[in-house]
Order: structure tokens, then C-alpha cells, then sequence
């Protein structure tokens, strides 16, 4: 089963945009409800026995079961019947808002993330339509429950090959947008190791080495656009809270935050395009780049993006190329030798790799990607017990199937 999500840009009428929005405030007020409910139960469970406050205390029954997602589902069943202003939006949609604070509890329970928060009317920026009606695509407009047809723009056309599953209505600052889930009755296996290789180094003086010897500077986006950045930001300390003029600022604020973002990700998706033209395999480290995002320099790893190109958009386009894409042990790569394996010891302010066991002298970052690529071959013939160097092209039916479902490769 092969599932995908494309995103289109919506040209919703006015009396759509009131819908949107009068319905995202309705999800604001679950959530915030739904949430309130839970902290409530969780604070009177925390008040030692002999130590109460002389103020106020959380009293609840000791019965009480803890509200997860079945107890509030039913809790909204019945409240729907009560109050009018629930029963004007799905239900389905109200039932995921509960799931996606189940899901955030869940996080913050297992300490993979911060307890989920109260959401006010910008921060309750999207809501999901979990069934889709059938024949819901046209030519011009996409039909949705409860806002009919809306107009979109359909940047890509949708292979017959797949069914729409679901769709999620986004609030951005440059408008409003539909994510589509998609989803194909087909199975394609991973890309085996072919080709020609090269690893990846990535980094902050050099966006990324390759093996290849090609070294890419890192492109500043935040820093170009900081100083306007800076200057909205001052003037907003200025503007009342809930006037008008406060909302047009933070909204031009957000359009700065939504062009560094979207000129990152343009750029990103680029530049895999060309590593995949320069191979048929590519390697990279397995890094967690959040640990680096909280050190000194956290704000310029933030700024380059290292963990969405690496994580996200370049095993997606070495996916829709039909190239091999591996992740190796990051452990020691820039301390060891790419010709003969001895140990060679940097500190992060030497940038170049000098061994004295075989005299190699090359760039400290085109070495650690010579160390990957070599890794990278010896885990893949490691894990299938052959010789891959030079293998063939994979599967032909493999690369028809991914023809017909992204175009020409």
C-alpha cells in the first residue's frame, strides 16, 4: 500500500472562509475544554494528602477515571445533544481533535515531547476530514463536508491510480491550503544498492560534502531576511493586544515566516534533485540533528534545515527516482583516514585531514564522506553477503510503476 500526501492551494468564497473559520474556532474550544479536563483530574492527583493548599485545592472524586479519548468521545456525544453550536460541525472532525490530544499526551507521558497547550485563535491553525466523499475531484474544485465544492489549484494532477482518503484544511499566513492523503493499491519495495555511489557530509561551513569532492556552501535564509524580521518585531511591542492594526503585523510577520520556510524547502528539494543526478546510491549519516539545534550554534542548524533535507525531503526524492538512499553509524567519521583506515584525530577547528600513516591530505568534510561511502558499502554487503559494486539497474517494472505515478524520472 503505497500512501502519499500533496498539498494545493484553495480559492475558498467568502462565505466558505467565514465556515472555515467559524468551524476552526469550534475545534479551539474542544481542545481547549477537552485539554482543561485533563490537567484538572492530573491536578488533583498531585496534592499530598497532609499538605493541602489553604487557598484552593483540585477535589475530585477518587472514582473518577482519567478523561483519555474514549471517555471524552463520549463525553462529546452527549454534549452535542445539548449544545447547538456542537452539532453544526462533523463529528468525525471534533473525534480527531480529541485523538490529536491523545496523541500529544501520549508524547509527554513517554517524555518524547512538552505537555500539549491551550491553543488560542491563531494557534488553532488546521482541522482534518477523516472520511471523503466519493467523486469529490473535479477539474477546478475539490468537494469537502459541510463547504461544498471549493476551488483549487491544482498545481499537479492526481494519477488515476489513487483514491483520495482524507483531506486536512490549513490556515497559513498566504492563505488557505488542502492536504491531501492519497492512497494506492500497490506495493513497491525499497531501491537495492546500484551504481555508482557517494556519501554526504553534512555541516555549517559547507552545507553538505559529497564524496565527489563537490562541496555546496550553506545558504543563510534566516539571516537575509533578520533585519526586516527585526524591525516588524519592534514595531508590534507598540500595538495594542486585540486591535486591528496588531492583527495586520503579525499577520505580515507570519508571511516573512512563511517565505524563509518555503524558499528553504524549494532550495532543498533542488539540490537533491542534482545529488540523485550524480549518483545511483547515496549515503548519510544517522545524526539527531535536535541535539545539535540546542547547542551554540542551534540557531544557524536551524537556519540550513539539516534535519529536513537529510530526514525528509531526500530519501523522498531518492524514493521518486529510483535511487538507493542508506543511513551509516555517524560515529568517528571525521576522525578516521578514507584511504587507509588509521585514526586520525581532529579537533572541530582543524578543517583539513592530514594522516600521517599514508600521507593522505584532503578537506576534513570531503574525507568524512569518503569514510561514509565506504560504509556505506561495507553495511550493504555486510547485509546481502555479495559484491554490489557495479550492480545493475533494479527491477524495470519498478521504475514503469514510478513513471506512471510521478511522470518522467
Amino acid at each position: 500500500m503505497l500512501n502519499m500526501t500533496w498539498e494545493f492551494k484553495l480559492e475558498p468564497t467568502s462565505a466558505q472562509v467565514s465556515e472555515i473559520e467559524r468551524t476552526l474556532m469550534v475545534c479551539r474550544k474542544v481542545w481547549n475544554f477537552a485539554l482543561c479536563e485533563r490537567k484538572d483530574w492530573l491536578n488533583s492527583r498531585k496534592s499530598p494528602i497532609n499538605a493541602c493548599s489553604i487557598d484552593r485545592e483540585y477535589i475530585m472524586s477518587v472514582d473518577e477515571p482519567f478523561p483519555n479519548y474514549h471517555v471524552q468521545a463520549k463525553r462529546l456525544t452527549v454534549a452535542k445533544q445539548e449544545i447547538e453550536e456542537l452539532r453544526s460541525v462533523n463529528a468525525q472532525m471534533l473525534q480527531q481533535v480529541l485523538r490529536r490530544l491523545e496523541v500529544g499526551f501520549e508524547r509527554w507521558r513517554l517524555r518524547k515531547g512538552g505537555i500539549p497547550r491551550f491553543k488560542n485563535q491563531a494557534r488553532m491553525r488546521s482541522f482534518l476530514f477523516p472520511q471523503m466523499l466519493k467523486n469529490c475531484v473535479s477539474q477546478d474544485a475539490i468537494k469537502l463536508p459541510q463547504l461544498g465544492w471549493v476551488k483549487v489549484r491544482w498545481s499537479r494532477q492526481i494519477p488515476d491510480l489513487f483514491v483520495v482518503k482524507q483531506a486536512r484544511i490549513v490556515r497559513k499566513a498566504s492563505g488557505y491550503f488542502v492536504m491531501l492523503s492519497l492512497q494506492a493499491d500497490v506495493n513497491i519495495p525499497e531501491t537495492s544498492f546500484y551504481g555508482h555511489s557517494i556519501g554526504i557530509d553534512v555541516g555549517l561551513e559547507y552545507f553538505l560534502s559529497t564524496s565527489d569532492g563537490t562541496q555546496v556552501k550553506r545558504p543563510r535564509f534566516f539571516a537575509e531576511l533578520q533585519r526586516k524580521l527585526k524591525l516588524l518585531q519592534c514595531r508590534l511591542k507598540h500595538k495594542q493586544k486585540g486591535s486591528a492594526n496588531r492583527a495586520k503585523l503579525l499577520k505580515k510577520i507570519a508571511r516573512v515566516h512563511q517565505r524563509i520556510a518555503d524558499t528553504r524547502k524549494d532550495w532543498h528539494f533542488k539540490l537533491a534533485h542534482q545529488i540523485c543526478d550524480q549518483a545511483d546510491s547515496i549515503f548519510v549519516e544517522d545524526l539527531d540533528f535536535r541535539i545539535m539545534a540546542k547547542g551554540m550554534l542551534g540557531k544557524h542548524t536551524l537556519d540550513a534545515g539539516l534535519g529536513q533535507f537529510t530526514n525528509q525531503i531526500l530519501p523522498w526524492v531518492c524514493f521518486k527516482r529510483d535511487k538507493h538512499y542508506g543511513k551509516v553509524n555517524a560515529y568517528g567519521t571525521s576522525q578516521e583516514c578514507p584511504d587507509c583506515g588509521a585514526s586520525v584525530r581532529k579537533t572541530l577547528s582543524d578543517r583539513l585531514h592530514h594522516c600521517h600513516e599514508c600521507g593522505s591530505i584532503k578537506t576534513r568534510d570531503i574525507a568524512a564522506a569518503q569514510v561514509i561511502n565506504s560504509r556505506g558499502q561495507r553495511d550493504v554487503e555486510t547485509a546481502c553477503g555479495i559484491e554490489v559494486t557495479g550492480d545493475s539497474v533494479t527491477n524495470s517494472s519498478q521504475l514503469v510503476l514510478k513513471q506512471e505515478i510521478f511522470g518522467v524520472i
